[in-house]
């Protein structure tokens, strides 16, 4: 049996007004989808557990089986990970987001404009977070370069607990409520004070403003945590498996739980993204001999986050046609075979943030279609279907069980 995992990441919406009152699943065209739902199960399931966050990283530790009441450490150091920075049991890691705020003289008077800076290249960037370490770099604490707006900071010896706000859940919102606040933090927050004084004047962000591109004008820390102990996927299951992403925080779970890490040609973590070369890949990985793969689509998430209708239904058009498609047809030369497709959570257009409510799943296996009445993949088909797995965790068993 082979077993693929498709996540459409933020996915799941509310009916949305300019959509005739239809959620982005509703309104996209999905044969592939509303195929494997018409013909498998259908259901909803709550990814994110009562009292935690809900993030990108809490719920797909959840998909992939692990309970993140658990196991869930922080978010930069899953990112870590992947990024191949070693991290000692004391070490603490931050996300450094390069954003884009305001020009208002007071820091505190400014406003987040934009989370990625226009998402930033990864060689602007590089040359941004080169340049940071000039001027912020400490015995304890170093800044490393990632993709595009996503780097990190490493804290030797550093706190937990600082209680830091992400950038994407303040869009057009004023900053001061939102800052690092307290003692421990006040190291934090003079370090992105300090940002916004130099970064403004750097080469790469006056040629961005030259190219009618937003600044990356200052850091913005938060997601801290220390370094993760997930058991490994293999040991839970006994399939060996892969995880292909383009995001290093998705990267960092499978590294984390023994997976291999795949990296595709052109994936971008946004809606202009190598999406046939990740379906592709997942094929590729199983032909080769592994029993598993994971593979997570960021398109959908970053439409919501800023706020791009007709993006989310083209993103989930792309995921349907060039992902799920290509990867049925790839399929067909094996016996057996299991897929899920769901959200990792919902990332609300009319929001703009991630939410914690339930989302809806595909199990299908070949060999045990079904026939219903269910109209297709959505938010309301699933939650009329009867099937509700209240521990995202458990999904996981199921799927492969």
């Amino acid at each position: 049996m082979k077993y693929i995992v498709i996540i459409g990441d933020g996915m799941a919406d509310y009916p949305v007004p300019q959509l005739g009152n239809k959620t982005p699943l509703q309104k996209a065209n999905k044969p592939n989808m509303d195929f494997l739902a018409k013909h498998g199960e259908i259901g909803m399931v709550r990814t994110i557990p009562e009292g935690i966050s809900p993030g990108s990283d809490t719920a797909n530790l959840s998909v992939m089986g692990y309970d993140p009441r658990k196991y869930y450490t922080g978010r930069s150091p899953l990112e870590a990970v992947s990024m191949g920075i070693e991290l000692s049991d004391t070490d603490v890691a931050l996300r450094c987001n390069l954003v884009t705020l305001s020009e208002e003289e007071n820091y505190e008077d400014r406003t987040m404009i934009d989370y990625s800076s226009d998402e930033i290249t990864s060689e602007e960037a590089r040359e941004l977070i080169d340049d940071i370490n000039r001027h912020l770099k400490t015995d304890s604490m170093t800044f490393f370069p990632g993709v595009s707006y996503r780097h990190c900071l490493v804290w030797k010896n550093g706190p937990v607990g600082l209680n830091l706000t992400p950038p994407h859940d303040i869009l057009t919102k004023k900053i001061a409520a939102y800052l690092p606040s307290g003692e421990e933090n006040k190291v934090l927050l003079d370090m992105m004070k300090k940002s916004s004084e130099f970064m403004k004047e750097h080469p790469v962000n006056k040629s961005r403003v030259a190219r009618g591109l937003k600044p990356a004008n200052s850091i913005w820390l938060w997601g801290e945590g220390r370094k993760p102990a997930i058991p490994l996927f293999y040991d839970k299951y006994r399939l060996r498996g892969s995880v292909i992403s383009a995001v290093d925080l998705i990267k960092g779970i499978g590294l984390c739980a023994g997976l291999k890490s795949v990296d595709i040609p052109g994936a971008t973590g946004n809606i202009n993204t190598n999406f046939k070369g990740k379906a592709e890949a997942a094929l590729k990985e199983l032909e080769n001999g592994q029993d598993f793969v994971y593979v997570h689509i960021e398109a959908p998430d970053e439409c919501g986050h800023r706020y791009e209708i007709e993006n989310k239904v083209r993103s989930i058009e792309l995921i349907d046609e060039l992902v799920i498609g290509t990867i049925l047809k790839g399929l067909d030369k094996f016996d057996e075979y299991s897929i899920l497709v769901l959200p990792d959570h919902p990332t609300p257009l009319s929001l703009r943030t991630h939410t914690s409510d339930p989302v809806p799943y595909i199990l299908y296996r070949k060999g045990e279609e079904k026939t219903s009445d269910v109209l297709g993949y959505d938010e309301s088909e699933a939650s009329g279907s009867g099937f509700f797995i209240e521990e995202g965790y458990t999904l996981m068993d199921r799927f492969i069980g």
